[in-house]
């Protein structure tokens, strides 16, 4: 009896983790909310950078991803920060199409007159657009790397929120 309720226990554990670690695609305030508040991968490592991700509904999502070289460049945070996303190679570089399941759908990746992500780079609380694609930059320790869904016709986007330190 005793060992099945161990058994129980870890499988309970297994399932909580693997449920809270999952990418989300939020559509209302309060899973947002709580999706911002999941703990950071690699928590105890020495340094620690952020992906902040908001939807053109203003919902929004945020990861921590903890690292040990002095910086982390974009691609790997975002592959390790488990947030859907998708991207199509054109000549310039890495396109990004989708994140977090916005567009739902897509058949062109940057169509003309269409709604796109923005790009920016938080540091010392304060965001900035980014100078370049994704892939090229390189973030420190507490910086982040910001997401936010606009419209064609916002040629100046304002910046997604602030993460929420851990």
């Amino acid at each position: 009896m005793r060992s099945g309720l161990v058994v129980a226990a870890f499988s309970l554990l297994v399932v909580s983790i693997g449920c809270g670690s999952q990418p989300t695609a939020s559509s209302n305030p309060t899973s947002a909310s709580a999706s911002s508040r999941i703990p950071c991968a690699d928590i105890k490592a020495p340094h620690h950078a952020y992906v902040v991700v908001q939807h053109m509904s203003g919902d929004w999502i945020q990861r921590c991803i903890g690292f040990a070289p002095t910086y982390i460049d974009g691609q790997t945070i975002m592959d390790r920060s488990g947030i859907q996303y998708q991207v199509q190679y054109l000549e310039a570089g890495k396109a990004v199409c989708q994140v977090d399941l916005e567009p739902r759908q897509y058949r062109e990746c940057v169509p003309p007159n269409s709604p796109r992500w923005a790009l920016f780079i938080e540091s010392q609380g304060r965001w900035s657009k980014a100078p370049g694609g994704y892939t090229d930059i390189q973030l420190g320790d507490g910086d982040a790397l910001g997401w936010r869904y606009v419209r064609p016709e916002d040629q100046a986007p304002g910046s997604p929120p602030l993460p929420r330190r851990v």
